[in-house]
Formats: C-alpha cells, structure tokens, sequence
C-alpha cells in the first residue's frame, strides 16, 4: 500500500508504532512537539519521538501548536492521505482531522470508552484486572471516536504501569498495522463507543501520588504499581519525605489508619483497612533501599 501516511506523536509510548509504521507502510512525516528544558542544567532535550524519526531519515515537523495557521499549511503540503497519533500531547482540531481523506487514527492504551484521557495506563493498573489497545477513528472529542479493533490483556497482580506500557505501546503497534490495511481497503466500518460505560483518567500530577490512609490497603498497594514510575507514591515521616517503590497490603484487624507497625521486620502503615508493608521505599537525600534496611536505620518509626 502506498497511501502517504503522516505519523503524530512525542513520548516513549509512540516509538512501537512508528517504528512498525515506518517498517510497513509510506511514512511521509514526523509531527512532534517541541524541544524542552529538562535537567539540573535546563538544556533543550528533544522527544524521543524526534530522535527514531531522525534515525529513520523522516522528515520532522515540531508546531509549538497545531491550532497556529502555518503549522497547518505545514501539514497540508505534506498531502497524507491519513493522520496516525499515538501520544502526541495536543489536541487535533477539525481543520487538522478533515485534512487527510481517510481521517485520523488513535492508538489509545485502554479498551475505550473505558478510561479515555491522558493516564490510562495508571488508571487500569489502580482500578482493572485487564486492560488492552484501541485503534480508533479520532473525533473532535477527549478519546470519543469510533473504534476500528481492540485487543485485551490481563493485568497480572504484581505489575506496575511502567511494565503495563512497555506491553501496551508494542500491542498497540501491532494492532495498528494490523488494522491498517483493512481499514484503507473498506473493510472495517468504525463503531461508535457506548458514552455510557465511559470513564475518565485525567492527567495526573505528583501530588496524586500521596498516599491516603483512609482507603485500604490492598487499594494503595495497586496505587503504588499504578503510580510507578510516574507521578511516584509518598508520604511523610514526621517531615521525612517518602517515596514509597514497592509495598503490599497484609489483612489485620483493630489497626489504626496512619498508624506506624512492624511487620515480620518491616514497616508498616495502618491503613482502613489492613496494614500497607513498605518493601522498597526512599527516604529524602537517600538512595533507594529495602524496608529492613529503612527500618534498621530509623529508631522512631513507632513512636507514634
């Protein structure tokens, strides 16, 4: 198939299906978002989508935004018959989705309209014992378009988002191409999602991460695989800083939520219900350590 395809997306989850596209089909252009100051020495990094496009010798296209005039004209003489997304960090208009004859196609990490939004990775690890991809028909709306396909995978009960991603962002290539062909030749017809069953999963920030002792256990031990690595969960000791990497939930009856214990050896909190053991934590100014090791190093954990 010869179709011009222009391919939009910026984090480490667009780099499967770029990859797969580039290797099956006419990518004609990168669109991704602009260099960024990052680090201790602010210097401009670029995303890593610019960086495989670079690679694959594809030509790059970085609008500080699509909704800039030019930034379109810039699209439109690049003439793509179809517009592929996969975490591109911006909105698409309606001059950008009716630009290509064949419209514009999401591969969103979640089975839609289950958990539209910008963290559905985190929200299924929270909330789901399985998740999966969907190739979509993008729409003016947040993850609204009608589907192409989907795929389903279960969550396994020690797995954290960052593993999640890595799985769902080479399923989500797969599926695409996959689905491509079939959708250019007509014979997939896009169905419209259920709005009723939709739900939601914002863009979360650190704060997110603090962990919430008037939930249960079992419920902050899958927040602490969902929010790993990012936002990361905490919480304070006195005013000791916590990262919390790894913790499971043990039933235990009359504990007290936010309450301190010891538990075969490691900390522990109190929670509404059971305690959360914290396997792996970081104190501020220090480098990661196992829960003994915490414990060892810290006399007043239960002093409360």
């Amino acid at each position: 198939m010869n179709e011009r395809i222009l391919f939009m997306g910026s984090p480490d989850f667009a780099l499967a299906t770029l990859n797969a596209l580039a290797g099956a089909f006419n990518v004609v252009g990168v669109v991704t978002q602009p260099d960024r100051p990052a680090g201790r020495g602010r210097l401009l990094k670029p995303p890593p989508v610019k960086l495989l496009a670079e690679k694959l010798g594809l030509p790059i296209l970085q609008p500080t935004t699509l909704k800039d005039p030019e930034a379109v004209n810039q699209l439109e003489i690049m003439k793509p018959d179809l517009i592929v997304v996969a975490a591109f960090g911006q909105i698409l208009r309606k001059d950008v989705l009716q630009l290509p004859p064949l419209g514009c196609l999401n591969v969103h990490a979640s089975l839609l309209p289950r958990w539209r939004g910008a963290a559905p990775i985190q929200a299924a690890v929270l909330h789901d014992e399985f998740t999966g991809v969907t190739i979509m028909k993008m729409d003016p709306g947040l993850d609204t378009g009608p589907i192409l396909s989907q795929q389903t995978t279960p969550i396994p009960p020690d797995m954290t988002a960052g593993e999640l991603f890595h799985i769902l962002a080479q399923m989500g290539a797969d599926l695409l191409v996959e689905t491509l062909p079939k959708y250019i030749l007509g014979e997939i017809q896009p169905q419209p999602q259920d709005d009723g069953n939709a739900t939601y999963a914002p863009r979360l920030k650190k704060e997110d991460g603090r962990l919430d002792f008037s939930k249960s256990a079992a419920f902050l031990a899958r927040q602490v695989r969902a929010y790993h690595p990012w936002p990361g969960t905490f919480q304070f000791l006195d005013d000791l800083y916590i990262k919390v990497f790894q913790a499971h939930a043990v039933d235990q009856a009359d504990v007290v939520p936010g309450k301190r214990y010891v538990m075969d050896n490691l900390p522990a909190w109190g929670t509404a219900q059971g305690l959360l053991i914290l396997d792996k934590v970081q104190p501020a100014g220090k480098k990661p350590m196992s829960g003994e090791a915490f414990l060892n190093g810290t006399r007043h954990w239960i002093d409360n």
